[in-house]
């Protein structure tokens, strides 16, 4: 295990290895829960690592699934006990929604992340301005101090990725959201020096979708795609929606993303090309 990985990346390795384990003994999920005495669909949530399961139930699950190594016992359930630690981002979780500390976790553990975004910067190289002023406009019945600390939050963030083991960025941007002017055409223009200043950062690809291309896959519907240095743990496909948020894990699902930002960024313009146009649009704002 990758040192830091996070308690969301334990559940999802934790679950994985439950729901294998239960396949190898030839059971299915209402056969496992009336073990439990609970219902199917904790058992369902434990092998998506949507819960942190007891270790009471995982010690009956093993011994239901006639699991008797002493070394692979010891290992399962240690690992529930680490999926039950907190994150590095509890001390922000009065501003950070359930739906999003999936997304705070895994981009914090992966080793890989592939960005398109069609109408805004994102939020791992957004200057503090642009952050607050998305933030502010996002949700205008937030106090100030809540406004403060999501962006506190985002810049908490973006500190992770200055580390030795940092993970490989590689951004696919709409032209769109290099010319919305978020909060005004002062804090976009910061914004814009700072996506300069970011693009020479070691591992980082920035890559610009011009107008001319026209039209493309996936246009108009930002995503993620995390991958991780366990290969135990499977990629995972991030995509946000006005309520809430999708994690998309299944095989067939990460490749069509995986796809669609190939394309993307064989169609965008290469570094140099990206960085000229940004540096073209920041003279349109002089």
């Amino acid at each position: 295990m990758r040192e830091g990985s996070s308690p969301t990346v334990r559940r999802r390795r934790l679950g994985l290895e439950l729901r294998r384990l239960r396949e190898k003994a030839g059971l299915n999920a209402e056969e496992a829960a009336r073990h439990l005495e609970c219902s199917a669909s904790k058992i369902s949530r434990m092998e998506t690592g949507r819960v942190s399961p007891r270790l009471r139930d995982v010690r009956d699950l093993l011994s239901l699934y006639r699991v008797s190594d002493d070394a692979n016992r010891t290992a399962l359930l240690d690992l529930v006990r680490q999926s039950r630690e907190e994150g590095w981002w509890q001390p922000f979780s009065d501003v950070v929604p359930e739906w999003l500390r999936g997304y705070v976790a895994l981009e914090g553990d992966a080793s890989s992340i592939h960005t398109y975004e069609s109408v805004l910067i994102p939020g791992a190289v957004q200057s503090e301005d642009y952050s607050r002023a998305l933030l502010r406009s996002a949700d205008r019945d937030a106090s100030y101090d809540e406004i403060e600390r999501r962006v506190a939050l985002r810049l908490a963030r973006q500190k992770r990725f200055d580390r030795p083991n940092r993970p490989e960025v590689w951004m696919v941007l709409d032209e769109a959201a290099l010319r919305r002017p978020v909060g005004g055409n002062s804090v976009l223009r910061s914004q814009l020096e700072h996506l300069l200043a970011v693009s020479g950062w070691p591992r980082v690809t920035i890559q610009v979708m011009p107008f001319d291309v026209g039209g493309y896959p996936a246009q108009g519907f930002p995503f993620t795609v995390f991958d991780f240095p366990n290969p135990v743990d499977t990629s995972v496909v991030y995509v946000e929606g006005l309520a809430g948020a999708l994690y998309l894990e299944k095989a067939h699902e990460v490749m069509r993303y995986r796809v669609a930002f190939d394309y993307m960024r064989a169609r965008a313009l290469d570094q140099d090309g990206s960085t000229g146009l940004i540096k073209k649009i920041l003279k349109t704002l002089e």
